[in-house]
């Protein structure tokens, strides 16, 4: 397969629009950014199309797939028995980056949902991804484009990587702005449930719910998920991954070690820690004070350990507060669990 690529503003030109729109009602992919990372597109509603996202990934197909349409109107008629808290959150973060599981309308494929009765859906709030989902005038299963449990793609370099000749459209839109995937809130018990961080913290839904709500975001292990990247591994580097929590002291006193005894080990770290360190292999997240820019960079990092072939990567524990509890949510799982204290 040849993979087509545009530029965002080759989307206005009718024979663009003609081609996207045949690929994805004919069960084409179409690769296209979003304002967390880029996703890989296909029709939601039919079989063929969602099981060809899950062998492009690699991806195992219990794992549920997350649908995008671009009006709020679309919400009610891909999920039912909507709750009326539901309508207070898309009131006031969508367009945005809120994912929240529903009870599916039947007529979305089983396919998409991992064979359960809910559907994570979401409005995105990039105008190039809702150019696309208005162009297919369908439904746009979308999980991130990336090989199944390796680092999302934040720029198109990133895609072309893993999909180039394996989808049939790939959108250029620039760097994505946030860099981690949207947050997932679970709708379908009493009491809301977080089911992964991303920019739209738990503080600022319990702000707008005016209510407690629970979070399983931290579970090692589920079963039976409800979305994306709470069973299996994910976002890894092909590199051993270490965290590394402690005081900062400590933990530059344990990297400068490790850099003495192995001059090829990688570092992901913040700025703060990066000036303290004289290593081959250092890729500067940015200061701690802007956990957004960190954000919109950590997964750019870890391709860039897998481009250099590092075998051995070292993270320290960022805080957690607010949007860096994604971050860390993120790190955790490309770490397999692997934290060392100091």
């Amino acid at each position: 397969m040849k993979t087509t690529i545009y530029q965002a503003h080759e989307l206005n030109q009718q024979s663009v629009q003609a081609h996207i729109k045949s690929v994805l009602s004919s069960g084409g992919l179409v690769v296209f950014p979003t304002e967390t990372v880029y996703g890989i597109g296909a029709n939601a509603l039919m079989d063929d199309a969602v099981y060809a996202i899950y062998r492009a990934k690699g991806r195992p197909s219990d794992n549920p797939l997350i649908v995008h349409v671009s009006k709020k109107s679309d919400i009610y008629k891909y999920a039912v028995n909507v709750p009326q808290i539901a309508e207070l959150l898309i009131e006031s973060f969508m367009p945005g980056p809120l994912t929240l599981v529903l009870h599916k309308h039947p007529s979305l494929s089983k396919a998409v949902t991992g064979g359960l009765d809910t559907v994570a859906i979401r409005i995105p709030s990039h105008q190039v991804a809702l150019k696309v989902i208005d162009i297919a005038g369908l439904p746009i299963c979308a999980p991130s484009a990336n090989l199944s449990g390796r680092p999302s793609s934040t720029q198109v370099s990133h895609v072309l990587q893993d999909f180039d000749g394996k989808v049939d459209i790939v959108i250029d839109g620039g760097s994505t702005e946030i860099g981690v995937e949207s947050t997932v809130l679970d709708l379908t018990s009493p009491v809301p449930t977080l089911l992964r961080p991303g920019r739209i913290t738990l503080d600022m839904i319990e702000s707008v719910l005016k209510m407690n709500i629970n979070d399983s975001s931290s579970d090692e292990r589920i079963d039976i998920p409800k979305s994306p990247g709470m069973k299996y591994t994910h976002y890894a580097p092909k590199g051993k991954l270490t965290l590394l929590s402690g005081s900062f002291e400590n933990v530059i006193e344990y990297m400068k070690r490790s850099i003495f005894d192995d001059p090829d080990i990688g570092i992901v770290c913040p700025s703060e820690y990066a000036i303290e360190l004289k290593a081959k292999h250092v890729f500067d997240l940015g200061s701690l004070e802007d956990m957004n820019a960190i954000g919109s960079t950590i997964f750019s990092a870890l391709r860039h350990m897998d481009q250099l072939e590092i075998k051995h990567i070292l993270i320290p524990v960022l805080p957690t507060k607010g949007f860096g509890s994604a971050i860390m949510n993120r790190l955790i799982k490309a770490s397999g669990h692997h934290i060392i204290e100091l």
